[in-house]
């Protein structure tokens, strides 16, 4: 069990899937910039960012929920949770807002896997499922919260716990999704590539000459 101070956000695990380096820009460095992308993203949160909570029917809706485990050592903002009614019992089932479209990798299945389990661990209950809405489709996609998935988010979290305490941010390493990256410019991946490139280059000329001069 973490302590309240030892807490991290919840979004820290899904900026750790999509690149430790700007996981630790962000949440070490006091990092952000804004892009197309981001923009796009405020843009639709701030849709469900108002608070407050609506009744349809045998689904009840509350916006802007806070969320904290002890265990899992997380705190955030789910956007959305729906409460479904099953007789006299109203089931959570969590929903995250997100911008663009599915992702091959599964940073977003992780980050709303998350909000499932401090919500199990603030109301005692067990949540099968969740859904992610995509802006760019405008389509929801359902998740099942298996086994494989709530391992796979309790070891991002171990792994974000572990960034933090050494308090290093990891080198980094150019890729296609850094074109998608509002921390390009701050980053810089393409020159810090090259940069450890030629510095290794150097290094092994050195090395070379000093192991001839030694002979």
């Amino acid at each position: 069990m973490y302590s309240e101070d030892e807490l991290i956000p919840i979004s820290a695990l899904q900026h750790l899937l999509f690149c430790e380096r700007q996981c630790a820009l962000i949440h070490l460095g006091r990092l952000w910039a804004e892009n197309r992308f981001t923009a796009e993203g405020r843009i639709l949160h701030e849709r469900v960012d108002r608070g407050g909570w609506e009744t349809r029917g045998d689904v009840r809706t509350e916006y802007s929920v806070l969320l904290k485990s002890l265990r899992l050592g997380v705190a955030g903002i789910a956007d959305v949770v729906e409460f479904h009614r099953a007789g006299e019992i109203w089931r959570p089932f969590p929903v995250e807002h997100k911008r663009g479209r599915p992702k091959a990798d599964h940073c977003d299945e992780v980050q709303l896997c998350s909000q499932a389990l401090c919500l199990e661990e603030m109301l005692k209950v067990r949540i099968e499922c969740g859904a992610l809405y995509y802006g760019k489709t405008h389509h929801r996609k359902d998740v099942k919260f298996d086994k494989s998935l709530r391992d796979e988010t309790e070891n991002t979290a171990l792994k974000v716990h572990e960034l933090f305490e050494k308090g290093i941010t990891p080198a980094a390493v150019y890729g296609e999704k850094c074109k998608s990256c509002s921390l390009s410019d701050l980053c810089i991946p393409k020159s810090k590539s090259r940069y450890r490139s030629a510095t290794n280059y150097l290094n092994r000329i050195v090395e070379a000459e000093v192991s001839e001069h030694y002979k």
